[in-house]
């Protein structure tokens, strides 16, 4: 899936987190800030990268702020600031892709 245009997703309440996508620079480039980033740092980054793997997205700049979020939501937040960057809004196979 191709990034088109800059997108957000989600919200900086707590057990949530705010994912910003852009147009990437040939690659997947990912920005990571959380509350628990000595604990989950590398699962987050890795519940991103998979995610963005399923969706088919090999060029994008994405930004997490992550405030306690669980995989479901990290996940679910990528799915959406995706999906609303290429501007899918009709037939969006919400969690189709992503498991």
């Amino acid at each position: 899936m191709k990034i088109d245009k800059a997108a957000i997703a989600g919200t900086l309440e707590s057990s949530d987190c705010m994912v910003t996508v852009e147009p990437g620079s040939g690659s997947v480039e990912l920005e990571l800030e959380s509350v628990v980033m000595n604990q989950f740092g590398e699962q987050i980054q890795e519940v991103v990268r998979e995610t963005l793997e399923r969706l088919d997205v090999k060029d994008v700049f994405i930004r997490i702020v992550d405030k306690g979020a669980l995989d479901c939501t990290i996940k679910a937040r990528v799915e959406c600031a995706v999906y609303r960057s290429a501007g899918q809004t009709t037939n969006v196979p919400w969690g189709g892709a992503v498991r």
